[in-house]
């Protein structure tokens, strides 16, 4: 049992870990053919923060563990809007700009109402892949406002030229490499050894994927948030807290 718990520590530690070499080795490429800070913050930070989520739920629904699969993501949805905002608040005061309460705090209630719907709209109570088109389509358009509404406020961050002369793309490429290889392989622990705890202790995995598996998955977006708050950057915690959820 406490072996089984090792082993589920370290693929955690090993997505984490993909999740950075991920983002930097992308982020690096990004710059160097002169892609806007912004852009790259919008897109593929935003989408590495999500990857440990992304890589469990995609590897439990692959080996047919969909209670997995969906307890992840909703409970990983429940820690960021609920642990995530709760300890940020506790820090600071966090105060929602006009747009956050207009638009993306909608978005991320349509979100959760369009899993229910999905959810329940068979007598078998399945997603279909017609279904996660439309959601994959719903997560593009939110990429895409995003970007419409940064760039609407002229809020880019210009790289020096210098800054794009010392990146090494051969060491980027290899950090993608690294990252993609340590997001499978901890990806592939996770749910292995979750489930047969899972097993051995008599619960199911979905109670197992909805508490322990999706805190520890979202601790990328939890010291993103955490780190945020304390510089005073209220947007950016409460920013990224919101995005990765409608994600």
């Amino acid at each position: 049992m406490s072996l089984y718990i090792f082993f589920v520590f370290i693929g955690f530690y090993l997505l984490i870990k993909g999740s950075d070499f991920l983002v930097d080795g992308a982020s690096n490429i990004a710059k160097k053919f002169n892609i806007p800070t912004i852009i790259i913050g919008l897109t593929i930070v935003a989408i590495g923060t999500s990857m440990p989520e992304l890589m469990v739920s995609t590897t439990a629904a692959i080996e047919g563990h969909s209670d997995m699969s969906i307890g992840n993501v909703v409970g990983s949805n429940i820690v960021n809007l609920f642990c995530i905002l709760g300890v940020c608040s506790i820090i600071k005061p966090l105060k929602f700009q006009k747009e956050t309460e207009k638009i993306e705090n909608f978005v991320t209630i349509f979100a959760t109402a369009i899993l229910l719907f999905f959810g329940n709209n068979t007598k078998v109570n399945v997603i279909t892949r017609q279904d996660g088109l439309i959601l994959i389509i719903c997560s593009i358009l939110f990429i895409l406002y995003n970007i419409y509404m940064t760039k609407r406020k002229q809020r880019y961050l210009i790289e020096i030229q210098d800054t794009q002369n010392n990146i090494n793309l051969l060491k980027s490429f290899i950090c993608i490499i690294f990252g993609v290889i340590s997001l499978k392989i901890g990806g592939d622990v996770v749910v292995k050894y979750a489930s047969l705890i899972a097993k051995m202790i008599g619960i199911s995995e979905k109670v197992i994927s909805i508490t322990i598996v999706a805190i520890a998955t979202s601790l990328p977006e939890f010291i993103t948030s955490i780190n945020a708050t304390y510089r005073g950057q209220i947007d950016m915690a409460i920013g990224n807290v919101l995005r990765i959820s409608d994600f």
